[in-house]
């Protein structure tokens, strides 16, 4: 059963006005009340849990260990009882430990870089591909893309869950799909250009760094035939937003997910509101628990609205289920707006393996973005340095960020200047600041990297 529903923006782009008004079709899990969405979400919980424990031996481990089994489940809450899923555990499964299903079933494998140790390796039957694509697909049609526009998608493709995700959810949204993958920037400004896509798929970063390239050849980035930016795979601000926005006449979306629990498509921003994705509860349960004192037990789930670290349970995967998988992203649970049911994420302030403890202060370079941004003579190009001069016992953070063209000497040392200021103000800690010059930063060709730490290895 699908429903026609009217969604109608309060976009300033006029570009993007016409097409995100087309009536679109919604799936009938997103037209759910809430109490049709628990009921369903008990169900398939059970049965997830029940799953796991009888077919992947660390889960059996696991729930053996801590007393429970999955009888113990009755009603949602009971969950805050069962114990958590990390990276750590993956790893130590490597590569197909955690596989719920025969190797024969299993129709792909994706997996992480390995850069900070063994790779997680993650696995799909064809079913969970349908199930990836569909919801890919709403995620997409919720920030306004629609059935027979041409999207661009420049997330990487290969073992990294985004370049084929994403393709395969606009695929089946009814899109035409340009596979350009990651880097290659002056191309994708060709490809842009020629062959006239709606709407791009990126790291927000990355859709910078390609606007930047647009404005060095001569060419107006508010120019193009984009309409719709639908952007994730790393941590980005409303300031963020609003910049892309202005420099390229688009609308900018969110998409969330992580390759762990599903890759892109678990939750998904309304063009509409823009107020933060919706997780798409008929496919996971999120939590949110407190980060730094995890412990197991329901008396330790946060409520909605509280900050704190992100947790999903898969409801429906078949291949991989995952129980309670911390995700390290720092996050809060809101109301549902555009698709009332189905509770928002709000924006993701930074990851807890992400985080600067310095001199005692938490600090996260979202935080930085932030307040950069909000100086016009400041870019949104920066790098934070993390040093301990010799002989001293305190480390010492420099933001290196750069200047906007045509902003003066005189004018960068002041803006300099107000940084330093109202970081010491905001985040509640003294840092350098050197405003170097345009162009002269890393440029991101997927996800950024922002902190560089140079301090003495222990």
């Amino acid at each position: 059963m699908s429903l026609h529903v009217p969604e109608t923006p309060t976009s300033q782009s006029t570009k993007a006005g016409a097409a995100a008004g087309a009536d679109a079709v919604l799936d009938r899990e997103e037209t759910m009340s809430r109490d049709e969405l628990e009921a369903l979400q008990l169900g398939r919980l059970q049965h997830t849990v029940a799953y796991a424990y009888d077919r992947v031996p660390l889960y059996k481990r696991k729930f053996d260990d801590a007393g429970i089994h999955p009888s113990d489940l009755r009603e949602l809450s009971d969950l805050g009882n069962f114990p958590f899923t990390t990276k750590d555990d993956l790893r130590e499964e490597y590569p197909f430990g955690m596989f719920a299903v025969p190797q024969h079933e299993v129709a792909r494998v994706h997996a992480s870089s390995g850069t900070t140790g063994r790779p997680t390796v993650v696995g799909y039957t064809k079913q969970d591909l349908a199930d990836w694509a569909k919801l890919v697909a709403r995620s997409l049609r919720a920030s306004g893309v629609r059935p027979g526009m041409k999207v661009h998608n420049a997330y990487g493709y290969g073992l990294f869950t985004g370049g084929l995700g994403a393709h395969a959810g606009a695929e089946a949204l009814g899109c035409t799909v340009i596979p350009i993958s990651g880097g290659q920037t002056e191309r994708q400004i060709q490809l842009i250009q020629d062959f006239k896509p709606d709407a791009i798929l990126a790291t927000p970063t990355y859709l910078l760094t390609i606007a930047d390239a647009m404005a060095h050849m001569g060419i107006d980035p508010t120019s193009t035939s984009l309409k719709y930016a639908v952007l994730g795979a790393e941590p980005w601000t409303e300031e963020m937003r609003h910049e892309l926005e202005v420099t390229m006449n688009i609308k900018a979306c969110d998409i969330y997910g992580l390759s762990e629990v599903m890759g892109p498509g678990v939750a998904g921003e309304a063009v509409e509101t823009q107020d933060g994705s919706h997780i798409w509860e008929d496919h996971f349960r999120p939590e949110i628990i407190d980060a730094f004192n995890p412990a197991v037990g329901k008396e330790n789930v946060l409520r909605d609205g509280e900050h704190g670290e992100l947790v999903f349970t898969s409801l429906t995967k078949e291949a991989l289920p995952i129980i309670r998988y911390r995700t390290k992203d720092l996050t809060r649970l809101l109301p549902g707006t555009a698709r009332p049911a189905h509770r928002r994420m709000g924006r993701i302030t930074g990851r807890s393996d992400d985080m600067i403890i310095l001199r005692g202060v938490n600090v996260f370079p979202s935080q930085i973005e932030e307040i950069a941004l909000r100086i016009p003579e400041l870019s949104p190009h920066f790098q934070l340095e993390l040093t301990r001069p010799e002989g001293q016992r305190m480390d010492q953070m420099t933001v290196k960020i750069e200047r906007r063209e045509a902003v003066s000497f005189e004018q960068s040392t002041t803006a300099a200047r107000t940084l330093q200021e109202q970081i010491k103000i905001h985040v509640g800690s003294s840092c350098r600041v050197d405003v170097v010059e345009p162009g002269s930063l890393e440029r991101s060709n997927g996800k950024l990297r922002r902190i560089y730490d140079l301090r003495p290895q222990q």
